[in-house]
């Protein structure tokens, strides 16, 4: 039915309507829920298209026109079946009319048919009809709008194109990364400076005139035009911006066609300019336009226009600092530091201080700072930027090569004690007025400390000479109030909150020592700060009977953590300056007592505070890095509190390791760390010495036989034999990760099988439907079959490699026909419930199939069934998990995308032996893979695809051979390739746009199933057509070259998958890419066809 043929009747219109009023209105859940449903009928049904039209006609609400709009959008986006061009033009063509007729809809329905044009003009951007590109007239569209009288209008067309910019930078999960890619640059080079430039001329032109500001329409005019400069400038260049969460490292990728604009000073002063003259509602979007002014490219420009564009930028930012009237808006404010942050980020220091006005700027900068910091409960969130600034600033001091001077020695140590300081000041305000307190949030804390660690380091002897005063009068202060019998406990708690602050900023700046050359007198001032901590743990470890306070606790962790990274270890001096000091006051004379300072804490933490979770996992933490120094872990083992923890390990002493009934399953995680660093400890000494083995274990032993016990019984408390359970596995995993020694591993595993073995897989057979106890179960039994350093090498007369192999099959087995039962998992819960279960069981086959202790050719000889009943099992899960999991879950594809790169490699026969549906469901997953983000899927992917294509090659090559007849039965694989040739040529496809048009970070394994893919295509002309049609997408003038560097790729190949042949091509293929790029950059395609791309 054609768009513009109206239906005779408009039964149903009114139901339409109420169900549009049901769904966006009712408060009921009930309704709108089936109202959903009819209305999701209605986008389905064949008729959907010419009723839209009608609601948009003749629908009496707005409710109907978004329905309409957002139905059409789904229409026009869906790939399958796709709208004629025709009836897409007629889509466009209407909404262009009924939006320029009708200029005061609703905002929300004038947005979904903005976005409905958008969406058209962007998958319709390569559609051609009579050698035009229909879509891409986006300026003369907008143009007509703009032109017209009214301000609803002008807003409009500017809101067309803010959005349209928006929806092609934006990637989208429906269609191929490379098609985006594709769109987006040539939007890039076709129309986006146009769209720059008009929006710069608008905005000239609005502030030209006096503009009524309190006009509700002209103040919404203004803001579009702000949205579509920065969405202008905001745009992904180079498709370089898939994380959004780096928004501060990245540099604005500017087309060099662009240069004029940035070249020309009153780009720039045009927003400083709108910047001073409009109201601060409006003001935060022209400083997100400045950010990204500030954060243009380096090579945009040649040194001296570098440095003009640096003095009017600096020119600017000293204006807005000499004029704060509307930085106290906090959005404005958020928008000022991050322009800040940028004038460091981009250009160096001996850049800066050669600005005519440099003195005055830093000084101003230095003044907002302090100010910023004092005023701490104002904006938290923006003064990461303010230090980011100031780190980059001090980090810079030693490499500056400039004459001129750059005063940091000044103004670094006031903005260092600012921050000391209020922070100390703000902990008596927090709890006077019961503010949320900055130190529970972790993250914050630790990103400000981890800047404030460069910061401080600069003029370091002033920060020290600050903290030593500080710390003792916070610390004398503490003491008098503990000594005191009237002293109220809120002083205490303020003195706390104080030396919690000192304790987090003295490790912060010991673990600044990293960053620069650090001299004797610095090691000596870091020694003063150390013996001061910890004569403060001294005294809160001796009240801890009596109180403790968490957050000091967890900063004391903070600070030993730094110190053990600075001053413990391998590497560092022992003739230290810091090790005199600590031997004069604390009378610690070597590494050795300042380790068992260490140990004496850990104990005391896990003995104290083993039921708070944050400081037991951050102690352990502790003790495994300790335990991963080669030197320490000896030095370690020789103390006697070391050796009571590996005599010791149990709930009586520990008691994180007791079963409490009251926390979760979960809370056991740290039990995994605690026993790896014991594992490490235990190993020093244990070589080959086996009733010390069986000692440590006691405790594991007499756990394994209370679950069987438990287990041999019908009636038991499954809560407490689960509890036991899954202390015992984690525990065990931690141990079974330490020993990557054959010697020390093999008593593991004769420990633990046969003997232990059925109670794992009854714990999988009885709950197999709680993660909370299966994961840990099957995480164990992967680390166990884990050949890690080779340490599974059994005998030669031992047949534990296979008996191993049995018990992996059958907890897969067991597991995942379980699994499947559950049916279906609600999509918020898969993950937890099914999909992490099943991934780790792909990991745990992967480690057994590649772990090289194995023949799995004795289970086919021998009729035993383990090696088939895994192999069908994985088929089985992976066939219950779409094809959209396996990419959204990272843990899941890693681990299914590794184990087909082994199945590949050595089970090709049972590769070739699937059904068709299972065969095509991997090929596709590999296909899908080739382009996932994460490289170590795209890779994998790559590895996987080349055995494939080399089995083939050879089962092609043995066809036109005679052969025996029994070789005939891989046919089978063949046969679907046949059957679905479009799936091989796909994929050649795919690796050949990546590896052209795509910043291919992985062009060797790209290179390996590259040639064998053109070698089977080949002889089918696929490639030969591919090739031609990639030449001929190519300028007239730049046809011959693709041409040629096609017959470059293929010189001296022969027709074959040797090694030889292979490297041959991978070699060719490097400079096939990189003449490739040379080509399209020079294209006359739009000067930058490729600008930056390659």
């Amino acid at each position: 039915m054609k768009w513009r043929k109206m239906a005779d009747h408009v039964q149903g219109l009114a139901q339409l309507e109420i169900l549009c009023k049901q769904l966006y209105e009712t408060t009921d859940t009930a309704v709108r829920h089936q109202a959903e449903k009819a209305l999701v009928e209605f986008t389905n049904s064949t008729d959907c298209l010419s009723k839209c039209q009608l609601l948009l006609e003749r629908g009496s609400s707005s409710y109907s026109q978004l329905l309409a709009a957002t139905c059409l959008s789904k229409l026009v986006s869906r790939t399958g079946n796709p709208l004629p061009l025709e009836q897409r033009i007629d889509i466009r063509n209407y909404v262009l009319n009924y939006l320029a007729t009708r200029p005061k809809l609703a905002a929300f329905v004038t947005q979904a048919l903005i976005q409905l044009y958008a969406r058209i003009t962007k998958l319709g951007w390569f559609d051609c009809q009579k050698d035009d590109y229909v879509f891409r007239n986006v300026i003369a569209d907008v143009t007509r709008f703009l032109q017209q009288d009214s301000v609803e209008h002008c807003i409009i067309g500017v809101t067309i194109l803010s959005q349209l910019t928006n929806e092609i930078n934006q990637a989208d999960t429906t269609h191929p990364l490379t098609k985006h890619r594709k769109i987006a640059s040539s939007f890039r080079d076709s129309s986006l400076f146009d769209i720059f430039t008009l929006s710069c001329n608008l905005l000239k032109q609005a502030s030209g005139k006096n503009l009524n500001l309190n006009d509700e329409s002209q103040h919404g005019l203004l803001m579009q035009l702000l949205k579509l400069s920065y969405n202008c400038l905001n745009y992904d260049f180079i498709g370089t911006s898939t994380d959004e969460s780096s928004d501060d490292l990245c540099t604005v990728q500017i087309p060099t066609s662009w240069r004029s604009a940035f070249l020309d000073s009153s780009t720039l002063q045009l927003f400083f300019n709108l910047y001073h003259s409009i109201p601060p509602s409006l003001s935060p979007l022209v400083l997100s336009c400045l950010v990204q002014i500030a954060s243009v490219r380096r090579s945009l420009f040649n040194n001296a226009e570098r440095a003009k564009f640096l003095s009017h930028l600096v020119d600017g930012v000293k204006r807005i600092l000499a004029n704060p009237q509307c930085l106290p808006d906090p959005n404005n404010y958020h928008e000022f530091c991050r322009l800040l942050a940028r004038l460091k980020s981009n250009y160096q220091l001996g850049e800066l201080v050669k600005v005519e006005n440099y003195p005055e700027v830093i000084r101003l900068i230095a003044n907002f700072t302090v100010t910023s910091l004092q005023h701490w409960e104002f904006a938290p969130n923006s003064v990461h930027y303010l230090l980011s600034l100031w780190q980059r600033l001090a980090a810079s001091v030693p490499y500056v090569k400039a004459t001129e001077p750059h005063l940091l020695e000044t103004y670094t140590p006031e903005v260092t004690k600012a921050y000391i300081t209020s922070r100390l000041e703000s902990v008596h305000v927090i709890l006077r007025d019961g503010l949320e307190d900055p130190l529970d949030d972790a993250g914050l804390v630790q990103q400000q400390l981890d800047q404030l660690s460069t910061i401080g380091r600069c003029e370091y002897e002033k920060t020290c000479a600050l903290l030593v005063q500080l710390f003792d009068q916070a610390a004398q202060s503490y003491q008098e109030l503990l000594q005191s019998t009237n002293a109220s406990p809120a002083d205490a708690t303020v003195q706390e909150g104080r030396l919690t602050w000192l304790v987090y900023i003295i490790g912060a700046v010991i673990g600044g020592r990293v960053s620069f050359a650090s001299t004797d007198e610095q090691d000596a001032m870091d020694g003063e700060l150390v013996c001061r901590v910890l004569q403060l743990m001294n005294l809160t470890d001796s009240r801890l009977a009596q109180a403790g306070n968490e957050r000091l606790e967890l900063a004391m962790l903070s600070f030993f953590e730094q110190f053990r990274k600075i001053y413990i270890g391998d590497q560092v001096q022992k003739s230290s300056k810091l090790y005199r000091r600590l031997s004069d006051v604390l009378g610690l004379n070597d590494e050795t007592m300042v380790l068992s300072v260490f140990i004496g804490k850990i104990i005391t933490n896990l003995k104290y505070w083993g039921q708070c979770e944050p400081i037991t996992s951050k102690t352990l933490q502790l003790l495994n890095d300790l335990s991963l120094g080669y030197s320490s872990v000896r030095k370690l083992v020789k103390l006697t509190a070391v050796q009571f923890m590996l005599n010791n390990h149990t709930s009586e002493h520990f008691s994180f390791l007791g079963v409490n009934n009251q926390s979760n399953l979960s809370d056991m995680r740290c039990r995994t760390t605690f026993y790896t660093a014991l594992g490490r400890l235990l190993m020093v000494d244990l070589g080959e010495d086996e009733d010390q083995f069986e000692q440590f274990m006691l405790p594991l032993t007499a756990a394994f036989e209370t679950v069987a016990q438990m287990l041999s019984t019908n009636t038991f408390n499954e809560q407490e034999a689960k509890r036991t359970l899954v202390g015992l596995v984690r525990d065990l995993r931690g141990i079974a990760f330490a020993f990557n020694a054959k010697t020390s591993f093999m008593m593991l595993f004769d420990w633990i099988y046969p003997a232990y073995m059925p109670i794992l897989q009854r714990a999988i057979e009885l709950w197999y439907h709680d993660p909370a106890c299966t994961t840990p179960v099957l995480k164990l039994m992967a680390e166990l079959v884990h050949n890690r350093s080779q340490r599974l090498q059994f005998d030669v007369s031992s047949p534990n490699g296979i008996l191993l192999f049995r018990e992996t099959s059958k907890m897969i087995t067991t597991y995942g026909n379980r699994i499947l039962t559950l049916g279906e998992v609600p999509k918020d819960q898969v993950y937890g419930v099914k999909l992490k279960g099943v991934s780790v069981c792909f990991a745990m086959l992967k480690a057994v199939l590649s772990g090289n202790y194995v023949n799995f050719g004795v289970f086919r000889l021998y009729g035993d069934d383990a090696l088939d009943n895994a192999l069908q099992t994985f088929i089985k899960l992976l066939l219950s998990i779409p094809h959209s999991d396996l990419l959204d879950y990272p843990k899941l594809s890693q681990s299914f995308y590794s184990l087909l790169e082994v199945l590949t490699q050595d089970h090709m026969n049972f590769f070739a032996s699937l059904e068709p549906h299972v065969a095509v469901y991997i090929l596709s997953s590999i296909s899908e893979g080739l382009t996932a983000l994460d490289t170590m899927v795209c890779t994998g992917c790559c590895s996987s695809l080349d055995h494939i294509v080399t089995y083939l090659f050879k089962q092609l090559t043995r066809s036109t051979k005679k052969r025996p007849a029994s070789m005939a039965t891989d046919d089978r694989f063949l046969h679907i390739m046949r059957q679905h040739p479009e799936m091989i040529q796909q994929m050649l496809s795919t690796v050949l746009n990546i590896i052209i048009f795509e910043d291919c970070r992985n062009q060797w394994s790209m290179s390996r199933p590259l040639l064998g893919l053109i070698l089977l295509n080949e002889k089918v002309q696929y490639f030969a057509d591919l090739r031609n049609s990639i030449v001929n997408s190519q300028p007239p003038e730049k046809q011959q070259a693709m041409h040629l560097c096609f017959e470059n790729l293929m010189e001296g190949i022969e027709r074959n998958l040797l090694t030889k042949n292979r490297d041959r091509f991978t070699q060719n293929l490097s400079v096939f890419r990189r003449e490739v790029n040379d080509s399209m950059k020079n294209s006359t395609y739009g000067v930058n066809s490729n600008d930056m791309m390659s």
